[in-house]
């Protein structure tokens, strides 16, 4: 490694001969040659940098907030100690911000032949694929005057998964759908299509449900009991397009669907139904089919971590046939977008049905709590102005909402902290009602 600078000037004066100069440099040209040696000496002492050996092991997925460990290990096979500087290199969104230098860098020092490991610890700001840049080492002699440097490819991938943060919600809703399955002590009379089991006659109870022919094989009046019916299939499509996009609050909106729908999607399982996911814009982003029930919620949650928003329009008969190539039979089919005015009337509502014909719709979409505030706004001219913009917007939403309506569409339209157990309970009431 070429000497530079400060160096290159301590050598070039220690090589002068001391007969051409005055006598009083003699003295300091005997200290800076003294010093340019140990210069010297300490770059050669320097362990060589591009022979050492590296190897990661560690996490390889993580859910978003969470941290994720990656271990690598540093192999010495010269016969000279290592005493390094550190830096392994990430993306910046793989670290809360400001925490990079602290996460990053690393001394470490690895005697002759041996290895040494060292811990990054991410903790992604978003979803998607991560991958390591690279890793570049800084070698000190022993007095610390000179150091060698080089970097090294170490590839690695962590891959950063949906957080799924209303799971806190599947415990209540599982309590709701043993109710409706009749797994409860307490049986729901009359909800559901598909025959449960015979009971007693008590009073109060539907007469439409009395099995005559079993209360003429015995003493009393029998009548049957009525479950939601299993091995239903559910499709849900996540609209990928230009709205989705949109930031509500910290976090775009395709993330509140993507939460919504693995609530939806857990509920769904455990009532015995089938689960498919399509992500679409204007091709295919993630399609997850066939899945079974053990194994179908890691497979969404895999699918949707490298979803991203894309800054197009969707195209609103592509995904309808795709949504009806993906459920050829009777369906639920969950469409996760936007109640923009523009984009559901121009390119959903002409081709909505297609689909309202063979299988039952639900909607859902976000909504902006920003919005509901605004219009409460009151003051000052500047609130009052916000507050009939507020007004205005939300007209838009609930006119959009009930054109839905009218075409035999289920609307769900809720906040991101609301989305997903709105749209559960939606689902345990379509279930309630016999329409699955």
């Amino acid at each position: 490694m070429a000497l530079t600078g400060r160096a290159a000037l301590l050598a070039a004066l220690g090589s002068i001969p001391v007969g051409v100069l005055e006598p009083g440099w003699t003295g300091i040209l005997a200290v800076n040659g003294s010093l340019a040696l140990a210069c010297a000496c300490d770059y050669a002492l320097a362990a060589p940098v591009r022979r050492l050996r590296l190897s990661r092991s560690g996490d390889t997925s993580a859910r978003l907030g969470e941290t994720a460990d990656i271990t690598l290990t540093v192999t010495n096979p010269s016969r000279r100690p290592l005493r390094a500087h550190l830096r392994d290199a990430w993306p910046p969104s793989s670290w809360q911000p400001g925490s990079e230098v602290e996460s990053s860098r690393h001394r470490l020092t690895v005697p002759p032949g041996e290895r040494r490991r060292v811990t990054t610890r991410l903790r992604p700001t978003r979803r998607g694929d991560r991958q390591a840049d690279r890793v570049t080492v800084r070698s000190y002699g022993p007095l610390g005057l000179f150091s060698r440097q080089g970097s090294h490819q170490v590839p690695w991938t962590v891959r950063v998964l949906p957080p799924f943060t209303s799971r806190k919600h599947l415990p209540s809703k599982l309590a709701r759908l043993r109710e409706l399955d009749g797994r409860t002590s307490v049986l729901t009379r009359g909800e559901g299509t598909e025959f449960d089991s015979l009971r007693e006659y008590v009073p109060g109870d539907d007469t439409r449900s009395i099995d005559w022919r079993a209360t003429a094989r015995q003493s009393s009046v029998a009548v049957r009991t009525w479950r939601p019916e299993r091995d239903r299939h559910i499709l849900l499509v996540l609209d990928t397009g230009r709205t989705s996009a949109g930031r509500v609050g910290d976090a775009p909106r395709l993330d509140a669907s993507m939460d919504a729908a693995l609530l939806l999607a857990a509920l769904a399982s455990r009532a015995g139904d089938r689960v498919d996911l399509l992500a679409y814009d204007r091709r295919v982003r993630a399609l997850v089919q066939g899945r079974s029930a053990g194994d179908m919620l890691p497979s969404l949650v895999t699918a949707m971590a490298t979803v991203e928003p894309e800054l197009v329009e969707t195209d609103a008969r592509g995904l309808t046939a795709m949504a009806l190539r993906t459920a050829p039979r009777r369906s639920l089919i969950v469409l996760l977008t936007t109640l923009d005015a523009a984009p559901v009337e121009q390119g959903l509502l002409p081709v909505l049905p297609q689909l309202t014909q063979r299988h039952t719709v639900l909607v859902a979409a976000v909504a902006d709590p920003h919005i509901a505030t605004m219009a409460k706004a009151r003051g000052d001219a500047e609130a009052v102005y916000e507050a009939a913009a507020a007004a205005q917007a939300q007209s838009e939403r609930q006119r959009t909402a009930e054109q839905l309506r009218r075409h035999g569409v289920t609307v769900v339209d809720a906040t991101p902290e609301t989305l997903a157990p709105a749209l559960a309970d939606v689902y345990l009431a379509l279930k309630a009602a016999g329409r699955l």
